[in-house]
């Protein structure tokens, strides 16, 4: 079983640990721009991406899926306002913990931190090797690379966001999905 089936499985046998669930219509923002939001959330259904915006253009971060945790990761941890928006690229079912909540299971059980740190581990590792991809690799190499990592990004994302996640415009994504 994954880490993250895992982690769901834990909350979902705690009693009263989902303070609810949410549904969201295609485009619609979970979190906006210089809003604090410290809740977890599980992607039930549905698929959401992380961006942000500078005067130009929109920047994609990260996606969301089915099975997935998502949150605005700096406001969680900082509980300040955060320059990320989340927004739903389809209809998306999802479960909401609080972070008090979370904190509280995740510390309750030795083994429940070291998930979390391995979590966390993780995350760190894929925003590193994203990191590299962006600033040494060509464009054809990062299209490679996030083919192999997330074959399902391809399945579930419109292209013109993969393109903005992959730092390239949408034709030269094109281009290369041909190639």
């Amino acid at each position: 079983m994954d880490l993250l089936s895992q982690l769901y499985q834990i909350i979902d046998q705690t009693p009263d640990a989902w303070k609810g669930e949410l549904s969201l219509k295609r485009n619609e923002y979970l979190k906006v721009k210089g809003s604090t939001d410290t809740n977890l959330y599980y992607v039930k259904s549905g698929c959401l991406r992380v961006f942000i915006e500078d005067e130009f253009e929109e920047h994609t971060i990260r996606f969301g899926y089915e099975g997935n945790f998502i949150a605005a990761l700096d406001s969680h941890i900082t509980e300040k306002p955060s320059p990320f928006y989340i927004q739903a690229l389809r209809k998306t079912e999802l479960k909401v913990i609080s972070k008090e909540t979370f904190m509280q299971i995740i510390n309750s059980k030795t083994e429940y931190l070291q998930l979390w740190q391995q979590m966390l581990a993780g995350l760190i590792y894929q925003q590193l090797e994203r990191e590299v991809d962006i600033l040494t690799h060509s464009p054809a190499e990062r299209y490679r690379r996030v083919l192999e990592r997330s074959p399902q990004l391809f399945q579930e994302v419109p292209a013109k966001y993969i393109a903005s996640y992959l730092r390239m415009t949408p034709e030269t994504l094109s281009r290369l999905k041909k190639s």
